[in-house]
């Protein structure tokens, strides 16, 4: 399997400097048509909601506020041009307070004069949380707990915070009406999170010491009090997700024990140099559609480190990047890839700088660039886009991504035997394979070194296995083994799987 990390050859650096220029040379490649009359939407997930292909990212000058740009105006633009889908953090600083400014002027606030339902209804506010526990809770080893400064607060004070910050008065008071779209546990990136997550969403007990975030929130987007934490049975929350930046392993783990179909929707890291890491395109975003959630990608700049910035996380104003592209590095074309990634629905992008001239307005351009269909790039546009990009940094952009991913083994392997009918059956079970820079196509079941059968790869949404049943016409030791074959004929196989004489 080639390694994407690898230094490019002079002739590849060539090649590719070719498809950046290609690019360029498109007339004002980096604005595109600046008049979208009607921004493209597409169906999200099982939301029942038509969101627009590009969302409002929190982050950027709505969080880390430069002194010559009004945050305000930002969000205010967006709604102006017809963006539908908004996003915010209880990490973000002062990000859910702009939204406050914005949506009162927009009559999006409840009890706020010229307030309307319908305007309301018409977009798509999404907020996160990073605090793991709805009630109690401990340290555990490799969690972190972002508190806001309130070491006492969980994940309901969050979801609170944050409608007093954006609809009400900011000082923890919400007013009647008002409601999350969608509240996003946020950052996850640990198997211990996600245990905790759970712990108490089956069986809920109101007198249990400790129960995770998912049971808590659960009731508040229900109107119950399974928990003993919504004793007014409010609905606060229409849908509950999950977002991820680091290890498509712990994402998938996040889906596959949701056996309630809780989660709706998940925002996840995903740009052209996805593939040169343990990427998220072709592991947790198929999980992720399988169960027909609302995908969300972000990002898509490598949060400006495809271009000046450092590939470091942004703490500062002096980070917010305010150009559009570059002359080698066009954004649209990165926009247009993870747009065009299978199971994508929008994708959300800070905006650093707004501008009359709509050449150098980022959010003009960016809405531009996302008016693309599902099939808009085809798989050798999509090659060239990544040629591009590879080259960045020497493809070190993804700093918030596990830097290792190529093909794996099925995982967890069984191996199980009976007699059925007088018939010796041999039941093999494994869980889904990791894929590298290619996708999965199949697995292959090997006994005593000859080819038995071929299983096709699917999305595993569930802890249940994939299940393989042989027979075998003797009573003699065998031995087994699984292999992993993806898309460019990579093989990853299992440690032999001994079955012993019956």
């Amino acid at each position: 399997m080639e390694n994407y990390n690898s230094t490019i050859s002079r002739r590849r650096f060539l090649q590719t400097g070719a498809a950046a220029m290609a690019f360029s040379a498109a007339p004002f490649i980096n604005c595109g048509a600046l008049g979208v009359k009607q921004p493209m939407t597409r169906d999200f997930g099982r939301l029942d909601f038509p969101v627009t292909t590009l969302g409002l990212g929190g982050q950027a000058s709505l969080q880390w506020t430069p002194d010559n740009v009004d945050p305000v105006k930002i969000i205010l633009k967006a709604y102006e041009l017809g963006v539908n889908y908004y996003d915010t953090s209880n990490l973000y600083g002062p990000s859910q307070s702009n939204y406050g400014k914005a949506f009162k002027l927009l009559g999006l606030a409840p009890g706020e004069p010229g307030y309307s339902e319908a305007k309301r209804r018409s977009l798509f506010l999404t907020s996160k949380t990073a605090l793991r526990w709805g009630k109690g809770g401990y340290p555990v080893e490799g969690v972190m707990n972002w508190t806001n400064g309130d070491p006492a607060s969980h994940a309901v004070d969050d979801l609170k915070r944050t409608l007093s910050l954006v609809f009400g008065d900011g000082a923890g008071n919400y007013p009647q009406g008002a409601y999350l779209d969608m509240i996003l546990i946020h950052a996850l990136s640990s198997m211990q999170e996600v245990d905790i997550l759970y712990t108490g969403l089956e069986n809920t007990d109101p007198l249990a010491e400790h129960i995770g975030a998912l049971a808590a929130l659960r009731d508040y987007r229900d109107g119950t009090n399974l928990t003993g934490l919504n004793p007014k049975e409010e609905k606060l929350v229409r849908h509950i997700g999950f977002s991820g930046h680091w290890s498509p392993a712990v994402m998938m783990e996040m889906i596959q024990r949701d056996t309630h179909n809780l989660l709706e929707g998940m925002l996840v890291a995903i740009n052209a140099n996805d593939r040169l890491y343990f990427n998220m395109q072709h592991n947790v975003i198929p999980v992720a559609a399988a169960k027909n959630m609302g995908v969300i990608a972000m990002k898509v700049f490598a949060d400006g480190a495809m271009y000046s910035k450092e590939a470091t996380w942004s703490n500062k104003p002096a980070h917010v990047v305010h150009s559009v592209g570059s002359a080698s590095l066009p954004s649209r074309p990165l926009v247009e890839y993870s747009l065009t990634t299978p199971g994508v629905h929008t994708a959300i992008i800070g905006i650093g700088h707004i501008d009359q001239n709509g050449k150098a307005c980022q959010l003009q351009q960016n809405l531009s660039a996302a008016q693309i269909g599902l099939n808009g790039l085809t798989a050798a546009d999509r090659s060239r886009v990544e040629d591009m990009t590879r080259v960045v940094k020497e493809g070190k952009t993804n700093y918030f991504q596990v830097p290792e991913g190529k093909l794996t083994a099925p995982r967890e392997t069984g191996i199980k035997q009976q007699f059925v009918n007088n018939d010796r059956v041999v039941r093999l079970s494994w869980h889904t394979a990791y894929a590298g820079a290619e996708p999965l196509r199949h697995y292959e079941i090997w006994r005593d070194n000859q080819l038995v059968s071929q299983v096709l790869h699917y999305p595993q949404i569930s802890k249940s296995p994939y299940l393989f049943e042989d027979k075998v016409a003797d009573r003699k030791p065998h031995s087994y083994k699984l292999v992993s074959v993806d898309t460019g004929g990579n093989r990853a196989e299992t440690a032999p799987l001994a079955l012993a004489a019956i």
